[in-house]
């Protein structure tokens, strides 16, 4: 393990107990996402019920506490912020019944990662993970009630993953293991008999979708729109992209250069120690250039557990309502029992092209950067509640902030990694928008990750599966292109005032807000940058 130190930890602080009901009712509804991006850990070892009953006694609950508390928020902010994820939750639940169609909600109620992290003493999040595998049988009987909507191409796509759940749980572990065995067997049959006999059509339909991807961020949502302004972004990033290398190289083309720099990568005994180096650097620069208001706590690099090593790289942050503790860049090297030919592929995802653009999105001015000012946010509303559109998008529009003020200078393959990281997320959203409204099919999808992306077949076609359940995967380029419209408009607005450093502050004091909501920033935010 080799440890990136950012200042003095703080003291540990005991958790903190939301007192407000209606905020009560909106997390009984994500609690999976509540329990590890926020740290509430009130609900370890609790399963959220989605069976059908369940999800309707969750909206009254949600409806009942907004009736007994009438009176808004004293933060009118925070106030619409919990408004919108309210709304979102009925959207969610009642309007499409998500949990009918959608196995990953489910597989996200049964997941025992965050009990990975180091937020309490080993043996107290033991018996946590034990509590949550004992809940397994009831969480998949309720699963198996409510996904009766299963679209053979979801069913399909999610089969590895729900598969995948059991992969490090041993029977002999003791009865709440092999109970929890017994089950995730009759999730997988059904998932499996889904993928052989569900629906062919997985679309949500553009109505639905607008409603969904409208609903989460407190905005009014034009698909045609948001697929020109798609348009607009993917013909700017291959222009950025081609300039780049030329830059680079002259004598050679874009489909020549790509798969050179791709295969100039570290090998798998190196890459942490090169992930290492680079996060002493984007941590350096963003400081220098005061690009984020909080970088203080511990940053560690290393593989993920076990149970998170379907991803390549990620961050787990330190939560805001959980005692301070080291936050995990994770890096994870191929399995060296792996064939030759699938460890290249992997290792092209950590390439000095690649790997600079993804450390800065993963560890400053990005996520880690933005995990530690979620601490810092005055309110429960602000650090418990995130927007992934906000979330995302700042993470992807900081990658280009950093080129702009000069990271790596005079290294065009650092231009060239945020394009091509930018042209995946750029065709994520149009591809979500042809997927559901129809105007596009998988192989279609695909092909566009092929060819605009920049993806090996295989990688594209991963992406393309993957927008036929996560229909808002198009976060990362909206939540960009929104922030970046807010801050030409910090520009006119503060003339010369305006500064990176005031507007990204004013940000950070929302939290992870809901897109709709991010003009707050320019109404608090001091010149100073304070």
């Amino acid at each position: 393990m080799l440890r990136v130190v950012n200042g003095e930890l703080p003291r540990p602080a005991r958790y903190r107990r939301l007192m407000d009901d209606r905020l009560r009712a909106v997390c009984d509804l994500m609690v999976p996402t509540v329990r590890e991006m926020a740290g509430l850990h009130e609900y370890d070892g609790r399963m959220q019920d989605l069976s059908p009953e369940g999800v309707r006694s969750g909206l009254y609950a949600l409806d009942r506490a907004r009736k007994e508390h009438p009176r808004p928020l004293a933060d009118p902010h925070d106030e619409a912020h919990l408004t919108v994820f309210e709304n979102a939750l009925r959207v969610q639940f009642a309007e499409l019944e998500l949990h009918r169609r959608d196995p990953y909600l489910h597989l996200s109620n049964l997941e025992l990662t965050a009990y990975d992290r180091e937020y309490a003493p080993p043996e107290e999040r033991a018996r946590a993970r034990l509590d949550h595998l004992a809940g397994w049988p009831d969480a998949v009987d309720a699963a198996v009630a409510s996904l009766d909507r299963l679209s053979a191409p979801v069913a399909g796509a999610l089969l590895g993953a729900v598969r995948g759940l059991a992969a490090d749980l041993d029977p002999d572990r003791g009865p709440e293991v092999a109970a929890a065995l017994k089950a995730h067997e009759r999730l997988v049959a059904h998932v499996a008999r889904a993928a052989d006999f569900g629906d062919p059509d997985a679309r949500l339909g553009g109505a639905a979708l607008a409603s969904l991807m409208g609903s989460q961020e407190g905005l009014e949502v034009d698909l045609s729109r948001l697929a020109d302004r798609a348009q607009a972004e993917r013909d700017r990033l291959r222009e950025l992209l081609a300039r780049a290398c030329r830059a680079y190289d002259p004598t050679r083309s874009v489909d020549e250069l790509i798969p050179e720099l791709h295969a100039d990568h570290p090998d798998a005994d190196g890459v942490i120690a090169e992930a290492t180096r680079l996060t002493q650097e984007v941590l350096a620069f963003s400081r220098a250039k005061r690009l984020a208001p909080h970088l203080d706590g511990e940053c560690l690099i290393g593989p993920a557990p076990p149970s998170r090593r379907w991803s390549m790289a990620m961050m787990t942050w330190a939560a805001p309502q959980e005692p301070d503790a080291p936050s995990w860049y994770h890096v994870t090297p191929p399995d060296p029992s792996w064939p030759q030919v699938e460890q290249e592929e992997w290792l092209q995802v950590f390439s000095r092209t690649s790997l600079p653009s993804i450390t800065v999105h993963e560890v400053a001015p990005g996520h880690f950067a933005h995990g530690r000012s979620l601490r810092h946010a005055p309110t429960p509303v602000r650090r418990v509640l995130h927007s992934l559109s906000f979330c995302e998008g700042w993470a992807h529009y900081i990658e280009e902030v950093c080129l702009e003020e000069g990271f790596r200078e005079g290294d065009p393959r650092f231009a060239i990694g945020v394009a091509l990281e930018a042209l995946v997320r750029v065709t994520r959203l149009s591809c979500a928008i042809g997927l559901h409204t129809g105007a596009m099919d998988v192989e279609e999808a695909t092909q566009w990750f092929v060819e605009d992306a920049h993806l090996p077949r295989a990688g594209a076609a991963s992406e393309a599966r993957r927008g036929t359940f996560d229909a808002a995967y198009g976060r990362y380029t909206w939540g960009k292109l929104e922030l970046m419209d807010l801050r030409e408009r910090a520009r006119r607005q503060w003339g010369a005032g305006f500064s990176l450093e005031r507007f990204h502050t004013g940000l950070m004091a929302l939290g992870s807000p809901p897109l709709g909501l991010i003009a707050s920033a320019l109404e608090g935010a001091e010149p100073g940058g304070g």
